[in-house]
């Protein structure tokens, strides 16, 4: 990422209001506006085609493939995408670009084979107990393949440092996506549901496209020389546990909620907790600023350091090389130290924002308790990953992978814990009870109805009339 560096050192070489704005806002595009794009795209389309009148059945499928598309995809691709990350490193600093083209043949290979054997079964059985139909479920693989190719090829574009360009390609695909799923809808009349996910497929499907035409115009050599990328899973192998048990353990305190009493099965297949789901996302979004922070200070601050170090490691004197190890150090807990500081004063402020807006827009219960606890483990959880890169810059593998699986063992038994605590559970048990209260109240009712038409025709009677005169004496 050193391109981002170099740009935003030059938006923020003159101290100027403008320039710090315009170096907010190239950080961004880099680093979450795919994102917010894909985001708003999707919650545009559903406005558009009046989602909030589909049957709930209907939503509740649509809503839980696409989820399900992006969380499988990222943790398909989680274990591989670090080793290719080192080896293409490596070959860039050795200056093998011919080295660059077999890695992403590989890559390429060894995710598809891997996406596939996760998707597959998952697809069979959706079509086969589930009872969806054919085209539907094909669509969900084609749409579950689309996004990990697309995140697959992020990785290459990463070497060209035409971040704005990839930013572009998202704007394309999504207005590919929009501009598709009106007309499948309007003009075509197809169901509204299937129309938004075959239009997010092929928008996903046209940015894999260009990113991939984009790998092949920049590296056109290929050496073919497909041996030293696999014995880097094999030498690396660190790289692939300490990743995909950072990713695994986003997600895994969801997974451990979605066999909680509140989860709802669609289709016999697609298993979600919405009011935890909702409070993640909620969570993430509120810490999702650390990135751009993480990026700005390190391209600018530390990465300087520690090119420094690395120079007079080779061929230094003993003063230079300790003086240039103590000013990195420096420099890393003052980043890290930055980070949290920065981080915290963003989370209290769009926290604050939340508690305030969000009950106004319909969130509340169990969905705002929950985000209060998930906003603090979010904050901390990016800190950790900043660390975790600091550690991959040091070349500590084993420090890393201690971190991960303490990260993810110690969220997998917290959340089995936590399902047991009745301040979380207060939210979908007092649910229940209002439920229960609602079915009462209703057999209440219709009883009342009853008794009053039984009262209404004993009226008539002299045995009526005569308990309402001893009753009145």
């Amino acid at each position: 990422m050193a391109g981002i560096g170099v740009t935003l050192n030059r938006l923020f070489e003159k101290p100027s209001l403008t320039r710090h704005a315009a170096g907010f806002v190239y950080s961004i595009l880099v680093t979450v506006a795919p994102m917010f794009l894909v985001i708003g795209t999707i919650i545009l389309s559903q406005w558009a085609l009046n989602y909030s009148d589909v049957d709930y059945a209907a939503r509740e499928l649509y809503g839980d493939t696409v989820l399900y598309i992006f969380i499988f995809s990222f943790l398909a691709t989680s274990p591989f995408n670090t080793v290719l990350s080192r080896y293409l490193a490596d070959a860039v600093f050795a200056e093998r670009y011919d080295d660059i083209m077999p890695c992403f043949h590989i890559g390429l290979l060894i995710n598809t084979v891997f996406g596939a054997a996760v998707a597959l079964p998952f697809c069979i059985h959706e079509y086969v107990v589930g009872q969806v139909p054919f085209y539907y479920v094909f669509t969900g693989y084609c749409g579950f393949m689309a996004v990990l190719l697309v995140f697959y090829c992020m990785l290459y574009l990463s070497l060209t440092k035409d971040y704005v360009r990839m930013t572009g390609y998202y704007a394309i695909g999504m207005g590919v996506t929009f501009g598709l799923a009106l007309f499948f809808n309007k003009l075509l009349k197809w169901e509204v549901t299937y129309s938004l996910l075959l239009s997010i497929v092929a928008g996903f499907a046209v940015i894999a496209c260009l990113e991939t035409a984009l790998v092949q115009a920049y590296f056109k050599g290929n050496s073919r020389n497909y041996r030293p990328v696999l014995s880097y899973f094999r030498k690396f192998w660190q790289l692939c546990v300490v990743n995909f048990l950072y990713t695994l353990g986003l997600y895994i305190h969801n997974f451990v909620f979605w066999t909680t009493d509140d989860h709802v099965i669609t289709a016999g297949s697609f298993v979600t907790n919405m009011p935890y789901d909702l409070a993640t996302c909620l969570a993430m979004f509120t810490n999702i600023s650390a990135t751009i922070i993480f990026i700005s200070r390190v391209e600018m601050g530390f990465e300087g350091r520690y090119r420094t170090y690395s120079d007079s490691v080779n061929g230094g004197r003993w003063r230079d090389i300790s003086l240039a190890k103590n000013r990195m150090f420096r420099s890393l807990s003052e980043e890290l130290l930055g980070l949290a500081r920065a981080q915290f004063i963003i989370t209290v402020v769009v926290f604050l924002l939340c508690q305030v807006l969000l009950p106004q827009m319909g969130f509340g219960g169990t969905t705002m308790r929950i985000y209060s606890l998930l906003c603090v483990g979010f904050f901390v959880l990016f800190l950790m990953y900043a660390e975790i890169l600091f550690l991959y810059y040091f070349t500590d593998f084993s420090g890393a992978i201690l971190t991960s699986i303490l990260f993810c063992g110690v969220t997998l038994v917290g959340s089995i814990w936590s399902t047991h605590l009745r301040t979380l559970r207060s939210g979908s048990l007092e649910g229940e009870r209002c439920r229960k209260r609602a079915c009462l109240r209703f057999q209440q009712a219709v009883r009342c109805v009853r008794g009053l038409d039984q009262c209404s025709s004993a009226l008539s009677y002299p045995a009526f009339r005569l308990c309402r005169r001893e009753n009145a004496r």
